[in-house]
């Protein structure tokens, strides 16, 4: 029952069949991971709120960093630091549908970015991660283009 709820939430939050996805998954205010620090993921081994101070738009979206270090390390390489699937729900994307990701839910996996939905999204996810993440990768390019 609790796996039937919790892929209920995952339907409504999910992007609509054939919509047009934008690259980058950003809140009303145009932000990439509600603000958050994309590199202190990597360098802080934690969430950290990134400041209106230190900014870059790449993708679409408007990211924010702690530190000018933590901007200019994202500037010189984004792909290295951004979340993969453009900062959507790990779980979902694996799944072939998009869901919006919780910041404070995440892992590094192969010095790649991922984020879920909630904790208990991320629990089902980090079963068989390796197989997710693969199935996830299959099934981007479809719900980027709108194919899904």
């Amino acid at each position: 029952m609790r796996l039937l709820a919790l892929l209920a939430v995952g339907l409504f939050a999910a992007t609509p069949a054939l919509a047009q996805l934008d690259p980058v998954n950003a809140d009303d205010d145009g932000l990439a991971l509600r603000g958050y620090d994309a590199v202190a993921y990597f360098t802080l081994d934690e969430p950290t709120p990134g400041t209106a101070e230190f900014t870059h738009t790449w993708n679409g979206a408007t990211w924010q960093f702690s530190t000018a270090e933590h901007r200019d390390l994202f500037i010189a390489n984004p792909e290295q630091y951004a979340p993969q699937f453009g900062g959507y729900c790990a779980w979902a994307v694996s799944r072939n549908y998009t869901a919006d990701a919780d910041p404070e839910v995440w892992a590094v996996v192969d010095d790649k970015l991922y984020v879920n939905y909630n904790r208990s999204v991320k629990g089902l996810w980090s079963v068989r991660r390796g197989t997710h993440i693969k199935r996830g990768h299959e099934n981007w390019p479809g719900l980027l283009a709108g194919d899904n």
